[in-house]
């Protein structure tokens, strides 16, 4: 069967160039060569990270690392109850996308009650912490400054008490460097909560929430120079199209519905609470029968998963295409 490729580079909406594909031969191992030099490598199959979006009680933990390279950090975090300080970070913002339960954001710019599907932005050098209710969200640790691409559904806000039962009590701030990630904290000390939070006061500035267009194919959200981070919408109905970005790596979190998902790496299930990293130059498609989404981010340097695999894809046979017949990009 003949199938579209498009072309795709970090920062652009529009192919560099479409190209009509044999879709057997795209999936399939290459010929084999007809000179005795290896030319080309075995390659893994891409690799899922999972975990589940029903909350199961437990201690606190720090966020769990899923990928990560020297500039960039994805975290998934559960929360019940209060972090055990409030956080400054030095060089990044922090993006969170939020999976489900509840959580209030509370910061110097204002605070947040979180839906499922927001996300919002704590910009570098903004001290925050987190009253979670059951709560899972993921973070993003990304170079500052990010530039918002949509605009807010609503602002943080000068909440007093910030949430129900809310005591100003002995706190302490950690500041951070390389993403906050463990063993880089500058200092620790004491503060005033109240102080802290009535700082709002004095901001001119809040933070935006903000929410994909479930109209669209990808609704993008965040940008720099170096990534883009969005919302993919998937729907049932189409031709199946592919897409090969060139110059950027893909992670997609699956947040609802069930998606298969076509690559040159296997093909893989997913279902919420899914991670896969898509590698820069590698075709892909995705098949459902159900609506659904899924969060991307696109990273132009390479960003190895750091979590533990949970399945890998399975590799391409022909007899699998016949059955994949409901397509969207």
């Amino acid at each position: 069967m003949s199938v579209v490729e498009d072309v795709m580079v970090l920062g652009s909406d529009h192919p560099l160039r479409s190209i009509v594909r044999d879709e057997h031969l795209l999936l399939s191992p290459p010929h084999p060569p007809k000179v005795p030099v290896k030319l080309w490598r075995e390659h893994p199959p891409l690799t899922v990270v999972h975990y589940p979006q029903q909350y199961e009680p437990e201690a606190f933990a720090p966020p769990r690392g899923v990928y990560e390279n020297d500039e960039i950090r994805v975290e998934w975090q559960k929360l019940d109850g209060r972090q055990p300080f409030y956080h400054r970070n030095c060089d990044v913002d922090e993006i969170s996308y939020q999976i489900g339960g509840g959580r209030t954001l509370m910061s110097e710019l204002g605070v947040i009650d979180f839906q499922s599907g927001e996300f919002s932005r704590i910009p570098r050098g903004v001290a925050h912490d987190n009253y979670g209710r059951e709560d899972s969200h993921l973070l993003f640790y990304i170079p500052a400054p990010v530039t918002e691409l949509a605009p807010a559904q609503r602002e943080s806000g000068a909440v007093f008490p910030p949430f129900p039962g809310w005591q100003p009590g002995e706190a302490n701030e950690a500041i951070t460097q390389c993403m906050a990630a463990a063993g880089h904290d500058i200092t620790v000390f004491g503060v005033d909560e109240q102080l802290l939070l009535e700082q709002v006061h004095q901001e001119d500035r809040r933070m935006a929430v903000l929410r994909a267009d479930p109209g669209h194919d990808v609704t993008w959200l965040y940008t720099t120079d170096r990534i883009r981070l969005g919302m993919g919408t998937t729907i049932p109905g189409g031709q199946r199209r592919y897409r090969r970005t060139l110059d950027a790596d893909e992670i997609q979190y699956q947040a609802h519905g069930h998606r298969t998902l076509i690559t040159q790496r296997g093909i893989v299930d997913l279902v919420p609470g899914d991670f896969v990293r898509i590698p820069l130059g590698i075709s892909h498609t995705s098949v459902v029968t159900e609506p659904g989404d899924y969060v991307s981010l696109l990273s132009h340097q390479e960003l190895p998963q750091v979590a533990e695999t949970a399945r890998t894809a399975d590799a391409y046979t022909p007899e699998q295409l016949p059955s994949l017949t409901v397509e969207v990009r």
